[in-house]
């Protein structure tokens, strides 16, 4: 389709307005308005974790645990930045190597930066960052299910392995043009699979690896700054404007009808999580608006701009109840749910929501708005759309693909995270020690989170005298908490 758009063989480019005239600095090729919004959505998404999920975790988690809770999410964005453009961008979207991977090399050089990206009217410099703010989201996203305990020495090791043993896989085999499931025909539109899926797994399995928080956080882990919580939520929803309007890589009408679905499906799910909240629990919480609302978010990713409307409605309803339903009953049920600690429940909000998303995509997806997207008309053909038009071989096969590929990245997930864990305490333990865990972030940064007293003095222990006290926040604490049993949230 490029081709078609491009100007034809000795057109007169004096003939157009002078800030369309190309220059050295604006090559032919580009389009100022889709390079301009490319940028804007990627510092969108940026934005969702830093500062969004930065104040999230940090004022979704015991007071303890603001401080570090919140670093382990600024190193990981600084830390995926540095390795993203020495090796993990070609790994991903680079020269083929495998089918499932690419060949390492740097993405630096003004020479590549430069050039027109392998998708969409942008360079590369564009790209790169659009697709490093994907990277650094899904290591913070796993970060919160080890919140609490994690050794923060071993989540610097781990970041930069993550990357390159595990996400470089996904990203190369589901979104590269070269990739095997990719070229297959798989529909993951904005990282339904690449993000969220392998997040929620890789998430749990390093749960697993690093084992629970103590006891006693088990047991009572009261978020320390529900509104911070919001602030942050808030600004993970508005975000998801760039994080799946970014992806048709040009300011069209696909990226509109993706925006519009996206807050569709966010709200509804939102509603639907709320809703049965109150029937079950008696009480509207906040905290559980907030999982119902990430929940919607992950779910309509892989479909965003593929899906009718109505269907974004269905899958809000979906997200807000099925995962709800995971969450509720039946991780109460389960021993290796309960026995795994993941500390702000990633296995549901994500892993869950994000293999529902995918095969809601599946049955959903447009044949006319996949081809808006991927410029092959008959080749992504949604189940319910076979049905109708008499292509039920085609749908049959969508979903098979949609299939596989949840297949393929638990696999991946839970082999790589296992072994990067099993290679990290070769150096560092997983783990604090309990008696750091007892103390939380003064013994891991000697920082805390809350000063007040005085002209910035810590505020020394003193019975009765603290705000923050456990019975001070123990009666601020939601009804929807203390409900769940041992279904840790936040």
């Amino acid at each position: 389709m490029s081709n078609l758009l491009s100007p034809p063989a000795g057109f007169n480019f004096s003939q157009l307005p002078s800030n369309l005239i190309p220059d050295d600095a604006n090559p032919p090729w580009m389009s100022k308005g889709d390079n301009a919004w490319q940028l804007v959505a990627a510092t969108l998404v940026g934005l969702q974790s830093v500062p969004g999920l930065i104040i999230l975790y940090g004022g979704a988690v015991k007071k303890k645990w603001a401080v570090n809770s919140a670093f382990m999410a600024l190193y990981a964005f600084a830390c995926v930045l540095l390795c993203w453009v020495c090796w993990g961008y070609r790994m991903s979207f680079g020269e083929k190597l495998i089918p499932i991977w690419g060949k390492v090399n740097v993405a630096l050089e003004q020479d590549y930066l430069f050039h027109q990206a392998f998708l969409g009217k942008f360079p590369n410099a564009t790209m790169v960052f659009f697709q490093f703010v994907f990277a650094a989201i899904t290591l913070i996203l796993i970060a919160g299910a080890v919140l609490g305990r994690m050794n923060f020495y071993a989540w610097m090791l781990f970041v930069p392995l993550w990357l390159t043993f595990s996400y470089t896989f996904g990203a190369y085999t589901i979104w590269s043009t070269g990739g095997r499931l990719s070229v297959a025909g798989i529909i993951d539109y904005s990282g339904g699979y690449v993000i969220h899926l392998s997040s929620g797994v890789a998430g749990f399995t390093a749960a697993y690896w690093v084992g629970p928080r103590s006891t006693k956080d088990r047991e009572r882990f009261p978020p320390n700054n529900i509104l911070l919580m919001l602030a942050g939520a808030g600004l993970l929803w508005m975000g998801w404007t760039g994080f799946n309007g970014g992806d048709p890589y040009q300011a069209g009408v696909d990226a509109s009808l993706a925006v519009l679905n996206t807050h569709v499906a966010a709200a509804t799910s939102l509603l639907t999580w709320l809703i049965l909240d109150v029937i079950f629990f008696g009480k509207p919480s906040v905290i559980g608006a907030v999982q119902g609302m990430i929940t919607g978010l992950v779910a309509i990713t892989p479909a965003a701009g593929v899906v009718q409307g109505w269907a974004a409605i269905v899958i809000g309803l979906c997200s807000g109840s099925i995962p709800w339903f995971t969450m509720m009953v039946v991780h109460k049920k389960s021993e290796l749910l309960q026995k795994v600690d993941d500390t702000m429940a990633v296995f549901h909000t994500h892993a869950v929501a994000g293999c529902l998303g995918g095969i809601l995509t599946g049955l959903f997806a447009n044949p006319k708005l996949c081809y808006l997207f991927y410029g092959n008309y008959n080749n992504y053909y949604g189940l319910l759309y076979g049905f109708h038009d008499g292509q039920i071989h085609k749908g049959f096969r969508q979903m098979g693909l949609q299939l596989l590929g949840i297949l393929f990245v638990v696999v991946l997930n839970v082999v790589m995270t296992s072994l990067v864990c099993l290679i990290v305490q070769l150096f560092v333990p997983l783990r604090m020690s309990e008696e750091d865990m007892e103390i939380g972030d003064e013994a891991a940064h000697g920082e805390e989170a809350y000063a007040i007293w005085g002209q910035g003095d810590r505020l020394e222990k003193s019975a009765g005298f603290s705000a923050y006290n456990d019975d001070t926040a123990g009666a601020a604490r939601s009804t929807y908490n203390t409900s769940r049993s041992q279904v840790e949230m936040v």
